[in-house]
């Protein structure tokens, strides 16, 4: 009998799962579950058809996930300088061309499931992905970088809209809405990496700002936003949306008091963040309220 040692096969296996844990993990997969979600109930609200409502949550997931996974394989040899935790690529659990491999496929999957939803639909909702792979590529480092999350955004209320029969085309103050929530997204996603940001030298319109001033410009598209959905629709404003509107001034109110304390630390940083938080899930529940009304 043959006694030489030979190398245990199974000795690569831990390596799949890690792979597989560090591509679903640089996906960035909290904002790709929200906005997929968020998009998804849009959709049931907005009119009926079960299979239009697949194909829009086919055409989001996939969208989303090629422009995160384009991020974090983009950004790789930055993360890895700056150390930044969460970065599976950075860290190496994955190698960067897997992630541009799932990116590019994601994003495929996204264009033939964006046009089956409609030309126009299609049209619509590639423009916003599109814009958002140029934020990840070179907007990010401009004072324009607030763009693409503004046509982003605003282009998700076209997908839902445009995807029913007749292709009508959204209300103007859901495609604004949209596109004030994409420019509060943007300044609440880089508000915590604001100075690791500019000692790598990405300067965009927060890091130009600094955390302080972007602190203070968080609250106003989203009350603008709660502004919009509630006074664009026609007709009068219902006594709950003007409770809504007062309630989320109250809250914008708090949070940029505290955050215009010098050091907003502690007790004061968590009050921002929750009056922040609070505004903008008022803002996601008026724009779903009024799934109806969209088109």
């Amino acid at each position: 009998m043959d006694t030489t040692e030979r190398p245990r096969t199974h000795a690569r296996a831990p390596r799949l799962p890690r792979r597989t844990a560090g591509l679903a993990l640089s996906c960035h997969p909290g904002p790709v579950a929200a906005v997929t979600v968020l998009v998804t109930a849009l959709a049931v609200t907005s009119g009926p058809g079960g299979g239009r409502r697949v194909l829009v949550a086919g055409a989001v997931l996939t969208g989303q996930l090629s422009v995160g996974w384009c991020n974090d394989a983009f950004d790789a040899r930055r993360d890895a300088e700056a150390a930044r935790p969460g970065k599976p690529v950075a860290r190496g659990a994955v190698g960067p061309g897997v992630v541009w491999g799932a990116a590019f496929t994601a994003l495929s999957l996204c264009a033939v499931l964006s046009l089956a939803c409609g030309a126009v639909a299609g049209a619509a909702h590639l423009t916003g992905v599109v814009a958002a792979w140029a934020y990840n590529l070179r907007l990010k480092e401009t004072v324009l970088s607030w763009l693409p999350y503004a046509i982003g955004f605003g282009s998700l209320p076209c997908l839902v809209t445009l995807s029913l029969p007749g292709s009508p085309w959204p209300a103007w103050w859901a495609v604004a809405a949209g596109a004030l929530l994409g420019v509060a997204a943007h300044l609440g996603d880089v508000l915590p990496d604001i100075e690791a940001d500019l000692r790598a030298g990405i300067r965009g319109l927060p890091q130009r700002l600094g955390p302080v001033r972007t602190r203070l410009l968080l609250p106003v598209p989203l009350v603008a936003g709660t502004a919009v959905l509630v006074l664009g629709p026609a007709g009068v404003p219902g006594g709950r949306g003007v409770v809504v509107l007062s309630g989320v001034a109250l809250c914008a109110v708090v949070a940029t008091t505290a955050c215009a304390c010098p050091r907003p630390v502690g007790t004061w940083r968590k009050a921002a963040l929750a009056g922040t938080v609070a505004v903008a899930a008022a803002d996601v529940g008026l724009l779903l309220a009024r799934g109806t009304e969209i088109a």
